[in-house]
């Protein structure tokens, strides 16, 4: 009984995390191009589908924790060694695992991604303002000095 709903928990949870490294790599996509509007739009369907990911994973971890068993990796192994379907479950384990593996390292690029642009605007401005920018040359040649910031109406 417990192994049927384990396997189901397992393989309800293949098609949420399918689409969620989907919408990691369309991110991706739209971070290059700095899409505001289809970024908002990923983010909320990620919100959503972290939650989703959640109830489940709480729900798995409750099955196995009601059977006296740790809710990991481990305790889904004694399940299926003493289920007919256990050959399944690890399957099915395993493909969700490689999906949950997948989704962390395109969402890691996507945080560089997002710091690279951070620091790449944070460099914008603090030239805007006139402060830490690479000598610039004035009209005479020679290097003009920003020692006092400037406000952006002036540069």
């Amino acid at each position: 009984m417990h192994d049927t709903t384990l396997l189901q928990l397992i393989e309800d949870d293949i098609a949420p995390t399918h689409e969620l490294l989907d919408l990691l790599q369309k991110e991706a996509v739209a971070l290059h191009g700095r899409d505001m509007p289809v970024l908002e739009q990923i983010l909320a369907r990620k919100q959503s589908l972290i939650v989703l990911l959640e109830q489940q994973g709480q729900r798995r971890n409750h099955v196995l924790t009601s059977l006296g068993l740790s809710a990991d990796r481990a305790g889904v192994q004694v399940v299926a060694a003493q289920s007919p379907n256990g050959e399944l479950i690890m399957q099915q384990l395993d493909v969700l695992t490689q999906l949950m593996d997948a989704c962390q390292k395109v969402n890691e690029t996507n945080g560089r991604i997002i710091q690279m642009q951070q620091n790449a605007t944070a460099n914008q401005i603090r030239i805007l303002n006139g402060g830490d920018s690479p000598s610039l040359y004035d009209s005479r040649g020679a290097t003009s000095p920003m020692a006092k910031p400037r406000a952006l109406s002036q540069v």
